[in-house]
């Protein structure tokens, strides 16, 4: 019976050997089908050859399974096989070396094959740097170089091209640049990777002289070269460079794979050319899901978000007929690009459909859907869909963070933060910024201190952001030293730590420091933004600074930077509370927020101080054509009239006053003192030290009666007061300005009131 199977053994191998090679060639194409006829063919060898046959076909099965994905198969082969030789645990290797959870079964088979007394050779090597790559440990690289040396195998470019491959993922571009300078001639796949190392860790510029060198040797690029360069001309935001090497793709006459055309496609939308990558993507023949994600993400990228809706019903209509159907990155990518118009039209029909398409247990769709919904301020529908979420990993715990955060609700945000911790989620500088500055907001120092631990524990302290919300906390908690501590330990402070220590001093009152400080900043280089002349603004309010003031105004303007609402509001509130309401009143005027009512506010409030009636009554009268029921304008406009004796007047307001039915909105403050946070309420009486709190603002009324000489606001306000309870309320009122000193609320009041109480209260 074995003589006759000899035979047909040998007849077959040859045969059997080509069904295996055009299986191989075939197996990218279609890996299901190459799969079934890989077991068949296995089948029809085990069949036909005798166990103790060479193992040249079983080698070229084990190939066939590892392309396939079936590293299972390829391994019981493997175990199965009767010899093996070198190729046999090469092949196993390399399967291995692809599939990065399998990198330690490489060094496994290794082993192995040293035991069996086989030597290395240049695949064997280049496999295993590619294992020791996906593995991501620089002790193991280094050692598989020393290896490669002593085999004499340095100068191989497989070898070569592999540790080019292995620096680049291990985060080592120096290194494999000098791998590279050490080659002789390298090959395509040794010039991609290089340049891909350098596109990889952000020298793009190195990158794309990499390219133009390899044109200059003659090499042709192929279409993973040209992916990478459009890759980093996307990056760079150059269409210019992204156009010459388009041209140069086509005029090489080289047939566009579709990553190439997608990496077209993302140049050009990178470049805000859409027009271009629209004909990109139509000259696709059958363009694939990535080809359309790319489309829709550009939308995205240039805020088209209407365009990206409109593709993606398009994509959505031709998965009905057969066509690539939307995916999860598909989905997140078009609520990202219609986060910012109305959720009602688009961001809540696409989370119908996520959950319609069964993506609403998705990690990736679900953070994109609940920034949505913190863009369109509804943090209601944000903590619904978070809390739908089962499984939640530290992106989504931090936009939860970031989203309350942004819209004020520190508490909240704060809280999230904390339950991160709980979960034991490891924070990231997004995290750790969003909580520091619910802490200034919140003016808890405490906390601020606690996060400033974790910030120093997680190693963040280094990291701009979080070093700039560091600076911006302690500073809006009135801990300025602390401030300067950490602005100080910044080896090269952004703009950001340069704002908050510059609005941390003038907040408080330090105006010759924040205006030195100012100064440095513009000497080391930087340029000043809307946020430095907003603080340095602010600055000049609150000392009074009207010159200095108007000459930081001009160098704004004169910078071609626009002035918005804020520094509007700093500089009549400048101007009025320094007298010069006649200027005030035209800045407010020739202002773009002339029917503002704040700033009328602003001007009425002064006016009341100086007791100027007529630009009073007119200030009024603006805030009233827009608010008409506002409470805190017709208090205003009571105190000016009794301000100049005009009681009827005043009698006449407090009746209208009353007729309106209008009530002030009370006032809210709070301080932490020993780790306890009290709150104040005006017109509450719950607290239970407000008789203790009663009596010293009583004692400190009294004093600054006799220390002001001019009459302020709350004077005429308790001296034209109806009855005592109305008189409490303003001290309690006076107490909210004074007790937020450390809370940055009331700035510019508590300054002043602050500076003439140093000398009284002791």
């Amino acid at each position: 019976m074995a003589s006759t199977s000899f035979p047909f053994y040998h007849n077959c191998e040859g045969p059997l050997a080509s069904v295996a090679a055009s299986l191989l060639q075939g197996c990218a194409s279609s890996t299901g089908g190459t799969l079934r006829k890989a077991r068949q063919l296995h089948a029809l060898i085990v069949v036909a050859t005798p166990c103790g046959s060479s193992p040249f076909l079983f080698n070229n099965l084990l190939s066939l399974y590892a392309k396939c994905g079936a590293l299972s198969h390829a391994r019981k082969l493997f175990d199965a096989m009767p010899s093996r030789n070198l190729v046999s645990y090469n092949a196993m290797i390399a399967a291995y070396s692809w599939y990065p959870p399998g990198a330690h079964s490489a060094f496994q088979i290794f082993r192995e094959s040293r035991l069996a007394g086989l030597g290395p050779g240049a695949s064997t090597l280049s496999s295993l740097i590619r294992a020791a790559a996906a593995l991501r440990e620089p002790l193991l690289s280094r050692a598989l170089q020393s290896v490669v040396v002593r085999h004499g195998l340095l100068n191989n470019v497989c070898v070569q091209t592999a540790l080019l491959g292995m620096y680049s993922d291990s985060g080592s571009p120096e290194a494999a640049e000098s791998i590279f300078s050490e080659m002789g001639e390298g090959d395509v796949v040794a010039w991609n990777a290089i340049i891909l190392s350098n596109v990889k860790h952000g020298k793009i510029e190195q990158g794309l002289r990499h390219f133009c060198r390899m044109i200059e040797t003659g090499l042709v690029p192929d279409n993973s070269t040209f992916s990478i360069v459009f890759n980093a001309c996307g990056r760079l935001e150059n269409p210019n460079r992204g156009r010459i090497v388009h041209a140069k793709m086509i005029k090489s006459e080289m047939e566009p794979d579709i990553p190439s055309q997608n990496a077209l496609i993302s140049m050009y939308s990178s470049c805000g050319d859409m027009t271009t990558a629209l004909l990109v993507f139509e000259r696709i023949e059958k363009p694939g899901l990535v080809s359309w994600n790319s489309v829709i993400a550009g939308y995205s990228d240039v805020g088209e978000g209407e365009k990206a809706m409109e593709v993606f019903i398009e994509l959505q209509t031709l998965s009905f007929y057969g066509g690539p159907c939307p995916d999860e990155y598909t989905v997140a990518t078009v609520v990202s690009a219609t986060a910012t118009l109305p959720s009602i039209c688009y961001g809540k029909p696409l989370h119908a459909h996520t959950i319609k398409s069964g993506l609403e247990f998705s990690i990736f769709v679900g953070n994109t859907l609940i920034n949505m919904y913190f863009i369109n301020d509804d943090p209601d529908s944000a903590r619904k869909l978070f809390n739908c979420i089962q499984i939640k990993d530290v992106i989504i715990w931090t936009e939860m963070v970031v989203g309350h955060s942004r819209l004020g609700e520190g508490e909240l945000a704060m809280k999230y933060f904390y339950h991160m911790l709980e979960d034991e989620h490891k924070v990231d500088s997004f995290s750790l910024s969003s909580a520091l500055n619910s802490s200034a907001d919140l003016a808890v120092l405490k906390q601020g201190e606690m996060i400033h631990s974790q910030v120093v524990k997680a190693g963040y302290e280094a990291n701009l952001c979080v070093c700039g919300s560091l600076v911006d906390m302690y500073a809006k908690n009135g801990n300025l030293e602390g401030a300067s501590s950490v602005f100080y330990r910044i080896k090269d402070p952004d703009l950001k730590c340069w704002n908050s220590l510059i609005g941390g001093y003038g907040n408080y009152g330090n105006a010759e420091q924040a205006f030195e400080l100012f100064n440095k900043m513009v000497k080391k280089g930087l340029q000043p933004d809307h946020v430095t002349y907003l603080s340095l603004l602010s600055t000049c309010s609150h000392s009074g600074m009207v010159e200095r003031g108007r000459f930081y105004w001009f160098c704004m303007t004169a910078d071609g930077i626009m002035p918005a609402f804020k520094h509007y509001t700093c500089m009549v509130n400048l101007l009025s509370r320094s007298g010069l309401l006649h200027e005030a009143e035209g800045f407010v005027m020739r202002s773009p927020f002339s029917k503002s009512p704040e700033l009328w506010r602003i001007l009425l409030s002064s006016c009341v101080i100086f007791r100027n009636l007529e630009i009073g009554v007119h200030a009024a009268e603006k805030v009233l054509i827009s608010e008409p029921d506002d409470s805190p304008t017709y208090i205003l406009l009571s105190n000016l009239y009794a301000s100049v004796g005009r009681w009827d007047a005043v009698a006449g307001m407090r009746k209208r006053f009353r007729g309106l039915m209008v009530e002030k909105e009370p006032g809210l403050s709070w301080i932490e003192i020993k780790n306890a946070v009290h709150a104040f309420s005006a017109d509450d009486n719950t607290h239970v030290h407000i008789n203790e709190c009663r009596n010293e603002l009583l004692r400190l009324q009294g004093n600054l009666a006799h220390h002001i000489s001019r009459p302020s606001m709350y004077l005429t306000v308790t001296r034209n007061a109806d009855d005592d309870d109305s008189r409490g309320a303003s001290s309690q009122s006076f107490s909210k300005a004074s007790s937020t000193r450390r809370l940055g609320q009331n700035i510019s009041e508590c300054t002043t009131w602050c500076k003439k109480r140093s000398g009284i209260i002791v």
